[in-house]
């Protein structure tokens, strides 16, 4: 079946390079607006290798080069989301109740909708600053004086709103609210990016780049932020006298990270070459391209495959953690287990595009989602199991393994679902192509 759906919408996306591209004069011509174009090159030798799956020095140089740019732009992302989505909601328990942490949380909303605006980042941009780089340079400028304002205001802003009815919540949700929709529309621009900066052998290094960026960025602003924001974290650690502040606060982290953005971006400005295209498709036809593309049975087929395929594991995903702490599982072990997982979720995202590359991401994500169910059973031993005498060392070795597990087999599903939608979309509105299919990865049925 993923063999059969791969080929027919693969075969759809060389059909529609524009969706009226129907005569090979006008397939010529889309392809020489392109400013890579030339005929001076020597034609490629073709080799038996080509179908192999590629080690990452094993890329041509502009790919390694492309795939580290996308890195760090997926990383950026990151950043403010592992705040928005996780440290932030921890800190503001001391401050707010839970009916106000839950206004707060509709400032993750963005991120869900994105796909209302996608056509318009994909029609709308400049010839002379560059189609994604038209989008990528004021909003990231604009993420970045927003983080440094929220690093002189936050924890005030924390304290205000849970003052007096709560109102001062709104507010605070507003700011969020607005830094998360920024990070929402790089999201659409630099997916529409990765499918012109990565060559189409390798594809499947876009998706590598996004797990491991995404995943350090958040890492980075959750768990370590949190450990070094934890007042008994840094004085159990590394003060040999006691302090009543832990070893960064929110403000200094915004402000960093915001200057952090602006350096970025202005390096992105002056030393990155947009490859220029004179193609343009108004916004109201990408909205009509995005119709017609949900209109065909293999997408939607895709879509039934993604509302469901977490059913049987959603709710260990969700409750597993919180059962091993109630059965008396410390939080410590908890954020070592979490520590020793990340480094494993970084390094098989790397090998999960190349077996991408060499089994068709459709056939390793249909391993790993076998895989998945596995774990899901294991994860449900390892609770039922849980030592009458406590946490012993064996059972904290058992519990990293299956956490270590089921790492890996999402780590391997998501990398290969995102590289199969690196090959099927139409780099003439990648960025709606992507969004379109990437809402329905990040909408199981509940």
């Amino acid at each position: 079946m993923s063999s059969s759906l791969s080929g027919n919408l693969l075969e759809h996306r060389r059909k529609h390079a524009s969706l009226e591209m129907d005569d090979s004069s006008a397939q010529t011509a889309h392809l020489m607006n392109q400013s890579s174009f030339s005929l001076d090159d020597a034609v490629p030798e073709t080799s038996k290798d080509d179908a192999a799956s590629k080690g990452f020095f094993e890329l041509p140089e502009q790919d390694r080069k492309n795939f580290l740019l996308l890195v760090l732009l997926y990383f950026l992302q990151g950043i403010p989301m592992g705040l928005a989505g996780g440290s932030v909601p921890f800190l503001l328990k001391n401050y707010l109740s839970y009916g106000q942490i839950g206004i707060y949380s509709l400032a993750s909303y963005p991120y869900s909708l994105k796909l209302l605006w996608s056509p318009i980042v994909d029609a709308i941009w400049s010839t002379r600053v560059g189609r994604r780089k038209s989008w990528i340079l004021p909003i990231q400028t604009l993420s970045g004086f927003g983080m440094i304002w929220l690093g002189s205001k936050a924890e005030s802003m924390m304290v205000k709103a849970g003052e007096g009815d709560g109102s001062g919540v709104w507010g605070f949700t507003g700011w969020w609210f607005a830094l998360v929709a920024m990070c929402a529309t790089q999201d659409i621009a630099v997916d529409g990016w990765a499918l012109t900066l990565i060559s189409p052998g390798n594809l499947s290094y876009a998706s590598t780049a996004q797990t491991v960026g995404l995943t350090a960025g958040h890492f980075l602003s959750y768990t370590v932020f949190l450990a070094l924001n934890s007042k008994d974290f840094a004085n159990k650690y590394f003060r040999s006298q006691p302090q009543e502040v832990g070893l960064m606060t929110l403000g200094g982290y915004l402000t960093f990270w915001g200057w952090f953005y602006l350096l970025v971006t202005m390096g992105l400005a002056l030393l990155k070459k947009e490859d220029r295209t004179r193609e343009r498709e108004g916004v109201w036809k990408v909205y009509k391209i995005m119709g017609s593309i949900v209109k065909l049975k293999n997408i939607q087929t895709l879509i039934v495959i993604h509302l469901i395929a977490k059913i049987g594991f959603q709710a260990n995903d969700a409750i597993t953690n919180l059962k091993l702490l109630e059965k008396g599982f410390s939080q410590e072990d908890m954020a070592l287990t979490v520590l020793i997982d990340f480094p494993f979720e970084i390094s098989l995202g790397y090998y999960a595009g190349k077996w991408s590359e060499q089994y068709t991401p459709m056939r390793v994500w249909s391993w790993a989602f076998m895989g998945r169910l596995g774990a899901a059973a294991l994860a449900q031993f390892v609770v039922a199991i849980f030592p009458k005498e406590g946490t012993t060392n064996w059972y904290l070795v058992l519990v990293i393994f299956e956490h270590v597990y089921s790492t890996f087999m999402n780590t391997v599903m998501f990398v290969a679902v995102s590289a199969f939608h690196a090959k099927i979309s139409d780099p003439a509105i990648g960025g709606t192509y992507m969004t379109l299919l990437a809402t329905w990865v990040h909408r199981p049925l509940m």
